[in-house]
């Protein structure tokens, strides 16, 4: 085994060093660069630790985790900016509310609700194909207001809905089963994104938001800005695609059932139930009571863990993945030390100067934002893009004529647009899973996204001067 080892290490060594190599060599030329384009040092510095992070995070050179550590070291081995920016991430609500969304997670997973809700949706609706598609669709959207990660999502359904479609004779191989499991995949990300608390880029941008201009947006106000157009205009377009793209029929029979009768609620599934639908009416009601949806987060995450009345052991916190709670930090860290060095401030002008914005046309304004935030996506990902929208958002706010609020909130509609499967890790794990061809999710990634640039947007455009938000 060695031997081998030894044997492949230099011809995987050049190829691994690649694209860490060449972002490192375009970073120090862009710090070189920085008097050149008018950068103060500590600008410049700023700039070149947020295109090395950036691009190593964007492009999986290294593991998430790698590359964290990576800007936590930079940024205080050059003191580029104090401690408690660096690692101001730990302080943002945005990461306590992801941390307790995996305990609560981890909760419905292990007390087997998730399964039990699942599975006595979906065996109902697999009568017809349309009606199967529509009704995976509806359950990736349910799922997450009580579920608030995307990967346990995907994680949970799809071998659920892998075991349906063995059910109900849609084999491996079958467009029906690529159907359903690009259902999931592209349903639990997209349609998230118009839940506050469901989204891993909601998350980042609503805390930067905090973060840097002190901005708290409302759990229900955020839900009817977003809903109907992302949440349900993006799931009727999805359901309409598949079942034109990847085309099935289901037999007549009615589906079959489980062999085994329902087992009893036992008392962990009860108590879980009721702290779920607890958390999810306090959420909803934040506009009233005032209490940050990571606060509530965390209190129902400490129900879960309490003994006694809880539903998880407190030895089961070692199975939450630290990586991405990590990952959300450094992210959030960066985003401070880019504002806090001017480069949000220097980019964000350099765009404006670029960008033909005008306060006299609101409609091209929003266009020309949503086709920045999809093109920081493409280059950065759906993740990085609040990362580097929200920084610069107050150059846009200004040229725009828009409020601040609005040009943060334009950001979720191009990053919950997939052009390309690579722009969401959760689709990609989703595809391979459901052992899903790249290429049949790409087809879908260019359709939808097709779509919403020429369908979705506008209605957007025009639910948003009607709420009067712009």
């Amino acid at each position: 085994m060695s031997t081998s080892l030894a044997a492949t290490a230099p011809h995987l060594r050049p190829r691994f060093w690649l694209v860490p190599g060449t972002l490192l060599v375009l970073s120090a030329a862009l710090y070189a660069a920085g008097p050149a384009l008018g950068l103060a040092p500590r600008t410049a510095l700023g700039a070149a630790i947020g295109l090395l992070c950036m691009g190593l995070w964007a492009s999986a050179a290294l593991p998430e985790i790698v590359t964290t550590f990576l800007f936590f070291a930079l940024a205080t081995l050059t003191a580029i900016v104090p401690p408690p920016v660096v690692f101001s991430g730990f302080a943002a609500s945005a990461f306590w509310l992801v941390l307790s969304g995996m305990v609560v997670g981890l909760a419905i997973t292990r007390t087997g609700l998730a399964a039990r809700i699942a599975q006595a949706l979906a065996v109902p609706l697999s009568r017809s194909y349309p009606r199967l598609i529509a009704g995976v669709i509806a359950i990736t959207y349910g799922l997450s207001f009580v579920m608030p990660s995307n990967m346990g999502r995907i994680a949970l359904l799809i071998p659920i809905m892998q075991a349906l479609c063995d059910r109900i004779g849609l084999a491996p191989g079958r467009k029906g089963r690529t159907g359903v499991m690009l259902a999931v995949g592209f349903g639990t990300f997209l349609l998230s994104a118009s839940i506050l608390p469901a989204n891993v880029p909601n998350l980042v941008m609503t805390g930067a938001a905090e973060q840097l201009y002190g901005l708290h947006f409302g759990y229900l106000p955020y839900f009817a800005l977003h809903a109907p157009v992302i949440g349900l205009g993006k799931g009727l377009l999805l359901i309409a695609l598949i079942c034109l793209m990847f085309p099935d029929s289901l037999a007549h029979e009615p589906p079959l059932q489980d062999g085994a009768p329902p087992t009893r609620w036992s008392g962990a599934e009860k108590r879980l139930s009721v702290l779920l639908v607890i958390t999810l009416a306090l959420w909803m009601s934040d506009s009233v009571h005032h209490i940050s949806p990571a606060w509530v987060g965390l209190a129902g995450a400490m129900v879960c863990l309490m003994p006694g009345i809880g539903v998880l052991p407190a030895e089961a916190f070692a199975q939450i993945n630290m990586r991405t709670i990590f990952y959300i930090a450094g992210l959030l860290g960066l985003i401070g030390t880019v504002n806090e060095t001017g480069v949000g401030s220097a980019l964000g002008h350099g765009l404006v100067g670029l960008m033909p914005f005008s306060p006299e046309a609101p409609a091209a304004n929003f266009a020309l934002l949503l086709g920045l935030g999809s093109v920081l996506s493409l280059a950065a990902t759906a993740n990085g893009v609040p990362a580097l929208l929200t920084p610069m958002a107050k150059e846009l706010s200004a040229a725009t004529g828009f409020s601040l609020p609005a040009v943060l909130l334009t950001q979720v509609l191009a990053f919950s647009t997939v052009i390309l499967p690579y722009q969401a890790p959760p689709i990609i794990v989703a595809l391979e899973l459901g052992k899903v061809r790249l290429a049949d999710g790409t087809r879908l990634a260019l359709a939808s996204s097709a779509l919403t640039f020429l369908l979705l947007a506008p209605l957007d455009y025009a639910w948003w001067r009607l709420l009067g938000v712009i």
